[in-house]
């Protein structure tokens, strides 16, 4: 038995490595080819046209089954039919034994009718008499038509044997696709939120921690108009803004899982569905590949799926932060709207202790996404025109509207457009009016740089680290001395950089490296993200950035250092980079419309006008630098830095104290570039400590060691055995 059995295994690996000359498909149109050349040939041979052969053929066919051979070459042709439409082995002897049957039965009822006239040739006599004599006419005519019977039976069995395979396959791929194969995941919706904080689910800031639960935690109510306090400034109520949130469509979800399966199954990765996460613009479906799968396999399938689900352009997550599955987001059928009031009612918002923390929007999950400013500290958004940058800085500084006063929070606005922000002009947050012009820009950021020096004097002599410290120590509330925020919002930093980018380039990289401990923060915004505009200098120092959808994947690379943003599909849609992960967030950010600007704006400025309580004189100092500061002409040439230098004082003691002058001498002994070095030669030039270069000789030094002791103690400068600090990045510019 084992013999015999080991035998058949070889003739069937025998059988399987057999190489045909000839496909199958091949093979069946040769012979229904052949089936009609035939009863093409008999035809002719009726008509005598067929030669000799045709002549002798009809003869013998004739004398065997008389008028029956005038239906052989229908039946030939049926059988051509046959060997075209089905894909059934085995049917070459069934088909010709068919052909014969039809022609007995056919030649049996010719002869059963008249023996005498030989209709059926001699097999239909004898048939015919050996029935009719025995059982008679009727009976020998209804055992005929059972054998015609049979071989239309015959015949007809792969036709129809094609037909229901067909229909069963169709019916059990309807099955699967509803039952069995359909993949096992949970399906999370979005549902539109109500803006009661009390109702609302339980929410998690992917950057913030969580909040304890609402029964652990006292909620802080929202204000209403209800509740607005005479003589004192009240935030903003909530009915101000709409809450017109429509729920997202996202179509056939078990169905677009069942593609994605196959389709990856299709590219040898099986894959076990997972989860389904419906947000409101798009869908993701999650799934786990199988054990030895690359991921690399699967980035690279993005246009096939995009194919199969007739959705484009679909974005894969590989993996999921913080899972250990794939995600393929494919756009919904109809996008939902997120409206601000709904994140701001939310209880995560409400009780952030913050006074810069800002509603982002929604992930793909429908999860509200929370973030605080000081915590990022500094933030880069660009995008092209008409995805959303303007609306969603329009719901910054919303959220900022809503979580702070003008004690707490300070705003610098920049407009080089002049239509953005004139809504903010008369918000009593302001510290100036919105600027719309490059050289007030280089004055506001000479005048934070000036401010932020001036905080960490105050710092150190407390001491604190931040002003989160200062503003919490008791001898500074009793003081009535808090330092507020200053957050510096800029609308469009590519027409800035293309009229002062050298020393507006400079200004941010300072304050990008040292304001964030004193609560000065900055929030940029470009439609152009090319390297002229977002330096990498700029971009070393901001590294929280969010990106809606740009043209290219350079562009992406350009702002988010990977591709992505390319495969948004705008309108508010966007990828967020924050300084505290690496990994990057999807997330829809809220609509505001203009109305919405105007009504709060309206209300903070009329807030801001009947409030009686008097303004501090920090603030008021603050208002009134800055106004100074504005107020002055900035000339073409002037640098950052200007006459403030803060190496000036040392230069001087230095140059007076060494009897020397030049670019190189300063280079080496401050370590700075030779730019700022020729500067501050020119800077002691116009100041008539040095004279004028004579060629190749050293300049003239005015002066001796009293005017160097003077300057050294004017100045505040370094002793010769301190160390000088070694430039920072922003000092090379």
């Amino acid at each position: 038995m084992a013999k015999k059995e080991k035998i058949q295994k070889e003739t069937k690996q025998k059988d399987k490595n057999k190489h045909y000359l000839l496909a199958s498909h091949t093979k069946r149109w040769i012979k229904a080819t052949l089936m009609f050349l035939t009863a093409i040939i008999i035809l002719l041979s009726f008509l005598d046209k067929a030669g000799a052969a045709g002549k002798l053929f009809v003869k013998a066919s004739t004398f065997l089954v008389g008028n029956a051979l005038f239906l052989l070459p229908l039946f030939l042709i049926l059988g051509g039919f046959i060997f075209l439409k089905t894909k059934k082995k085995g049917k070459n002897l069934s088909t010709f034994l068919a052909i014969i049957v039809l022609l007995v039965g056919v030649a049996g009822i010719l002869g059963a009718r008249d023996l005498t006239l030989m209709q059926g040739g001699w097999i239909g006599f004898l048939l015919g008499k050996m029935l009719a004599g025995s059982f008679g006419l009727l009976v020998a005519n209804m055992v005929f038509s059972v054998i015609i019977l049979i071989g239309l039976f015959i015949f007809l069995q792969f036709i129809f044997l094609e037909i229901m395979q067909e229909k069963e396959e169709a019916k059990k791929a309807g099955l699967e696709m509803k039952s069995s194969d359909a993949p096992n995941f949970r399906i999370k919706g979005v549902e539109p939120e109500k803006t009661e904080p009390q109702k609302s689910a339980p929410k998690m800031s992917l950057f913030k921690k969580e909040n304890p639960p609402a029964s652990t935690k006292k909620l802080v109510p929202l204000t209403t108009m209800s509740a607005i306090n005479k003589g004192k400034y009240s935030l903003p109520p909530i009915e101000l803004l709409s809450k017109n949130e429509t729920a997202p469509t996202s179509g056939n979800i078990k169905e677009n899982s069942l593609i994605i399966k196959k389709t990856l199954e299709n590219f040898g990765i099986p894959v076990e569905m997972a989860e389904v996460n419906v947000g409101p613009t798009v869908t993701q479906y999650a799934f786990k590949p199988a054990e030895g799968v690359k991921l690399s396999k699967i980035t690279t399938l993005s246009n096939n799926l995009a194919l199969a689900l007739a959705a484009h352009p679909i974005r894969i997550e590989a993996p999921i932060p913080g899972k250990s599955l794939v995600g393929i987001e494919v756009p919904n059928k109809v996008r939902a709207t997120v409206v601000l009031r709904n994140l701001i009612a939310d209880h995560n918002y409400q009780n952030a202790d913050s006074p810069l923390y800002i509603a982002l929007g929604k992930d793909v999950s429908g999860a509200p996404m929370y973030t605080a400013l000081e915590d990022q500290p500094h933030l880069l958004v660009a995008g092209a025109t008409g995805t959303g940058k303007t609306i969603f800085l329009n719901s910054l500084i919303m959220s900022l509207l809503y979580k702070s006063t003008p004690e707490m929070l300070r705003l610098i606005m920049v407009d080089p457009k002049r239509v953005e922000f004139q809504n903010y002009n008369d918000i009593p947050h302001l510290l100036c009016p919105v600027i719309n012009d490059a050289a007030k820009t280089i004055n506001a950021l000479q005048w934070l740089a000036r401010e932020m020096e001036r905080r960490f004097e105050v710092f150190s002599e407390i001491p604190t680290r931040n002003i989160k410290s200062y503003n919490t120590n008791k001898s500074v509330i009793a003081a009535g001395s808090q330092l507020p925020y200053i957050v510096l919002i800029v609308d469009e930093l590519a027409d800035l950089m293309a009229a002062k980018g050298k020393e507006l380039e400079a200004g941010i990289v300072r304050l990008a490296q040292m304001a964030r401990a004193t609560g000065i923060h900055l929030v940029l915004a470009t439609q152009r993200p090319s390297v002229e505009v977002i330096t990498g200098l700029i971009k070393a120092n901001i590294s929280s950035r969010i990106s809606f959808q740009v043209a290219s994947q350079i562009d992406s690379r350009t702002v988010l250092d990977t591709s992505g943003a390319e495969k948004l599909i705008g309108l508010g849609d966007m990828l967020f980079l924050s300084s505290k992960s690496s990994k990057i967030t999807r997330v829809q950010g809220p609509y505001v419309s203009e109305n919405e600007v105007k009504r709060v704006t309206d209300w903070v400025t009329d807030m801001g006008n009947k409030v009686e309580e008097p303004q501090s004189v920090l603030i008021e100092s603050l208002k009134n630098s800055l106004e100074q500061v504005q107020q002055e002409k900035s000339e073409g040439g002037e640098t950052f830095f200007g006459d403030d230098d803060p190496l000036f004082n040392d230069v001087k003691r230095i140059v007076l104290e060494t009897k020397k002058a030049s670019a190189s001498f300063l280079q080496r002994r401050l370590r700075i570039g030779y730019s700022r070095a020729a500067r501050l030669i020119d800077m002691l030039e116009d100041k008539g400590i040095v004279g004028a270069a004579d060629g190749a000789k050293p300049r003239e030094v005015y002066g001796d060691n009293a005017g160097a002791k003077l300057a050294n103690i004017e100045g505040g400068g370094l002793d010769e055995s301190e160390e000088v600090p070694k430039e920072e990045g922003w000092q090379k510019v």
